[in-house]
């Protein structure tokens, strides 16, 4: 049985990353990641964040009603991000964590500061037949070595120019096979136990509360200002990461 702070930690990650989402629409996976990352470790980190995510995640890319739409302009980008996730794993069992710890402190940096900036990349449509498996591929890797699944494929999407709700299905479709195919990485690695399995179960409770709270707060924030704050905060957390795993 887990100690109580480490229950408290975990119950108390997943309901600020649920509120996140409800009022932002995404970082449920980042913030987790991020949080949990910094007070248990990365390989329990990517374990725990995987039934909540994929239980918000898989709603997010099944609601719209433009899957296929979707699907026919970007199956070689979702195929690539999910078939090179067990490639990046490999790293979890023969790197030291503190370089992993550090590149994904490193990614949330370049989230976090593409979001303040409001960075866009373009990508005309007669380069998505190459770019999209590349940018797949890439962040495929970046999945089983960090557990983050934004960066950069949330940039490819982006780039594209999907308008807004087509982008947020795209997200939800990549994130919900991202965390599909961790799982399977991580089992493979022998990184995940019937005791992370049960408190991945357990945290879905508290990210659903979490996503109620922000869906609330929602109607009484700036969505704007609440994303500055995501960002700068996220800015903030993956410095310390990154300087932790330095030193």
């Amino acid at each position: 049985m887990p100690e109580p702070f480490v229950l408290l930690a975990i119950a108390a990650t997943f309901l600020l990353a649920g509120t996140v989402k409800g009022v932002i629409g995404l970082g449920l996976p980042t913030v987790s990641l991020a949080l949990l990352t910094v007070t248990l470790g990365l390989h329990q980190a990517m374990a725990l964040l995987l039934i909540p995510s994929f239980a918000t995640n898989l709603w997010q890319a099944l609601v719209g009603g433009n899957g296929r739409v979707i699907l026919r302009r970007i199956w070689p980008f979702l195929l690539l991000a999910t078939v090179t996730v067990p490639l990046g794993a490999l790293a979890l069992t023969r790197v030291d964590l503190a370089w992993l710890s550090g590149l994904l402190g490193v990614l949330l940096i370049v989230y976090a500061v593409a979001g303040l900036t409001g960075f866009r990349l373009a990508v005309a449509a007669r380069h998505e037949a190459w770019a999209g498996p590349l940018v797949g591929a890439v962040n495929g890797v970046l999945t089983g070595m960090t557990g983050a699944f934004a960066v950069p494929g949330v940039f490819f999407l982006q780039a594209i120019g999907l308008p807004r709700d087509l982008l947020v299905q795209a997200m939800g479709m990549l994130f919900t096979v991202s965390t599909l195919a961790l799982a399977g990485a991580l089992q493979a690695n022998a990184l995940l136990s019937a005791e992370l399995g049960v408190l991945s179960v357990a945290a879905v409770v508290p990210a659903i509360a979490g996503m109620a709270t922000g869906q609330w707060l929602r109607r009484r924030l700036s969505e704007a200002a609440f994303r500055r704050v995501f960002f700068a905060a996220l800015l903030a957390l993956g410095g310390y990461i990154v300087a932790r795993a330095a030193f």
